[in-house]
């Protein structure tokens, strides 16, 4: 079986599932994001008796959230989120204490928990979680082109780990940006943690065929790259499939069986997972194929030809 030569179709595959999400992203607002990233307040409420959303949702408009959005949780509960709730003030009461009894209103209130982030903390999370994930592309790109100094072009190798790392994380974001726009699903301090969890994950299934192609480079010196390469593949395949099947079983009963807070940090991970399963076989290895086969440079002269052919 020869999985290099079907590079071109992994590639094409890859956008196929990349642009849906490319596409919502540019549509504002990108990402439905949860409070740690813009600011505001959310309030769990549950009532011992079914109320309607509209009247929950009209309940908060005139007590002047009309942004406030309100989601189903449950028969008789409901997540609202808001603009940042105000504090007490002299004399006064506070808003979480004014919104619940105009709740208690509708049907009595069991349970309400109120959580709330300011905008400059919210700022801080946002610049935080972008200097996390740009430290750790440019610590595994070092760390892989040093690890990997002993076969040729090692740097391929730490870009094309970087390359199939991006594809993993588009493909989790295009998907939460489109489940986003549908249903509301949150990004939130959690979705990075599983954005981190899922970058590691995808660079170690990476480095376990980048290492089976090191190991074959050394053993069958002459060799084509394009027969080392699917050689290595072909060889590190049940071992990555096994893996990756095996922690898809567990994450998935975590999905079925968690709580609701954790089942947005576990969808990403069943994304992930399976993307970079997927990337680390089918665009990782194959990426240092085309480099050194000269794909990419073909690639962009047939480009640049084009436009001269279609003015002649």
């Amino acid at each position: 079986m020869d999985l290099v030569a079907k590079r071109g179709w992994f590639y094409l595959l890859s956008i196929v599932v990349i642009l849906p999400g490319l596409i919502s992203l540019l549509i504002p607002p990108s990402l439905f994001l949860g409070i740690e990233f813009t600011g505001g307040s959310t309030v769990s409420v549950e009532f011992a008796a079914p109320v309607a959303n509209a009247k929950v949702r009209d309940a908060l408009a005139g007590l002047g959230h009309p942004e406030a959005v309100v989601q189903a949780t449950g028969d008789n509960g409901y997540f609202i989120r808001t603009s940042l709730l105000g504090e007490a003030q002299a004399g006064g009461r506070a808003e979480r204490e004014i919104i619940r009894t105009a709740l208690d209103g509708l049907a009595p209130v069991t349970r309400m928990d109120v959580a709330s982030v300011s905008g400059v903390v919210a700022k801080d999370t946002v610049r935080n979680a972008t200097i996390a994930v740009l430290v750790a592309s440019v610590a595994i790109l070092l760390y892989i082109t040093w690890a990997f100094r002993q076969v040729p072009n090692p740097f391929r190798y730490g870009v094309a780990a970087i390359v199939a790392l991006l594809h993993d994380v588009l493909v989790v974001v295009g998907i939460f940006s489109i489940l986003g726009k549908t249903i509301h699903l949150e990004v939130n301090a959690m979705f990075i943690t599983g954005i981190l969890t899922v970058i590691g994950y995808s660079v170690n299934d990476t480095i376990v065929v980048f290492d089976r192609i090191r190991e074959n480079v050394a053993r069958l010196p002459g060799e084509r790259l394009e027969r080392v390469v699917n050689i290595s593949i072909l060889e590190s395949l049940g071992r990555s499939l096994n893996t990756s099947l095996t922690t898809l079983v567990t994450v998935f009963a975590l999905f079925l069986l968690g709580g609701e807070s954790i089942r947005g940090f576990v969808l990403v991970l069943l994304v992930g997972i399976t993307s970079g399963t997927y990337s680390s076989i089918c665009n990782a290895s194959q990426i240092i194929v085309s480099w050194e086969t000269g794909d990419f440079g073909r690639l962009r002269r047939r480009f640049r030809r084009e436009p001269v052919a279609s003015e002649a």
